[in-house]
């Protein structure tokens, strides 16, 4: 089914566009994707999308939530021929919260791979719904009545990530919870392939931080395994924020892609305090050891500028989950101040061109 594209809205520029060498090029028919008034449980929000590329077909598994108090959280699907121009495949969604499991409270933020016929997605979930959290403080969820001895994260309403699989996108298994549950870990993101026979996985813990971590606040951290469902290798600090900066807090965004020049990485960074922007950095890992860090632009390559990113649930976001490479270019989809689906794309062999000046 296709959706009605609201009108442009007058443009509010921010204050702090930098000239900066190398920038995405956004869409000029974003958003590609918006809020559906008629459907329930997709009437408020649209956004960060797992993206994939197929026999001529773009796929966005996205994020959306309709206008309920306690923000419920589903995955709907849409399909275009040309990246840009997108139909629904359902008037539902095509994956839900389960009616007595541990995502029961919500789903989010999906992130796509595929290993041999089946696509796996990581996506982030909490027992207990969130409420619409941008009404409260800054990183705050509504809470269950619980009582003292209920566990961590029920009590807290901590987010850990999961694991499903499919081959369509619309039948599914959920093989469980692959982070640790007193941990709030999103920003979970594997590999496409195995190195050295090994599965990687980029993750964020949220309480990893101090001294005894080696950085200040959230960041980027890697770790290797046999298994995709068992991860109990140590960790590696990867990418830690700059204080100062655009990115003093730092996650991973979408999935790693093998180029030439190495794993080519997407991430996010926020600043403290200032605007409080989300905005996108790039780095490369070395194709053979992807726990080494081989070069990262030290400026943004996307910052928030149009009205879908400056005017929605999150002021001043853009926020990338899902990319592919067609040809010589790099599209990437992210979400707009945390409703709606955008798309920018680059030249690929001119980012890494950039990248490579920055060489660690």
């Amino acid at each position: 089914m296709t959706f009605q594209k609201s009108e442009k809205k007058k443009e509010a520029k921010p204050k702090n566009i930098l000239n900066h060498p190398f920038i995405l090029k956004k869409s000029e028919h974003n958003p590609v994707l918006e809020p559906y008034p008629s459907h329930y449980w997709e009437n408020l929000v649209v956004c960060n999308p797992g993206a994939w590329y197929e026999n001529g077909l773009f796929y966005l598994l996205y994020r959306a939530a309709g206008d309920d108090k306690d923000h419920i959280i589903r995955f709907g699907l849409a399909v275009s021929e040309d990246g840009v121009n997108f139909k629904r495949v359902s008037d539902q969604p095509v994956f839900e919260p389960s009616i007595d499991g541990p995502d029961m409270g919500g789903v989010e933020d999906p992130r796509i791979v595929k290993f041999g016929d089946e696509f796996y997605v990581t996506y982030a979930y909490r027992p207990y719904p969130p409420g619409q959290y941008w009404k409260f403080e800054h990183d705050v969820v509504q809470l269950p009545e619980t009582g003292p001895d209920a566990p961590a994260v029920y009590r807290k309403n901590i987010a850990n990530t999961g694991l499903a699989v499919t081959r369509d996108f619309k039948t599914w298994k959920r093989l469980g919870r692959i982070t640790q549950s007193n941990l709030d870990d999103r920003d979970v993101i594997l590999f496409p392939e195995k190195v050295n026979g090994q599965f990687v996985m980029l993750h964020r813990p949220k309480q990893w931080t101090g001294e005894a971590y080696g950085c200040e606040e959230p960041s980027i951290w890697i770790t290797f395994s046999d298994d995709l469902m068992v991860w109990n290798q140590p960790s590696k600090l990867l990418i830690k924020g700059r204080r100062g900066s655009w990115e003093e807090k730092v996650g991973g965004s979408t999935p790693p892609l093998k180029t030439k020049e190495g794993w080519l990485v997407i991430y996010h960074g926020i600043e403290n305090g200032g605007l409080g922007y989300y905005r996108v950095g790039a780095a490369l890992l070395d194709l053979n050891d992807p726990g080494k860090l081989i070069a990262r632009l030290p400026h943004w390559i996307m910052e928030p500028e149009h009205w879908y990113e400056l005017e929605g649930m999150y002021n001043g976001c853009v926020f990338p989950t899902g990319n592919m490479i067609v040809g010589d270019e790099l599209y990437i989809y992210y979400g707009g101040a945390d409703k709606y689906c955008c798309l920018a794309t680059c030249n690929l062999e001119e980012l890494l061109n950039e990248l490579k000046k920055h060489r660690i």
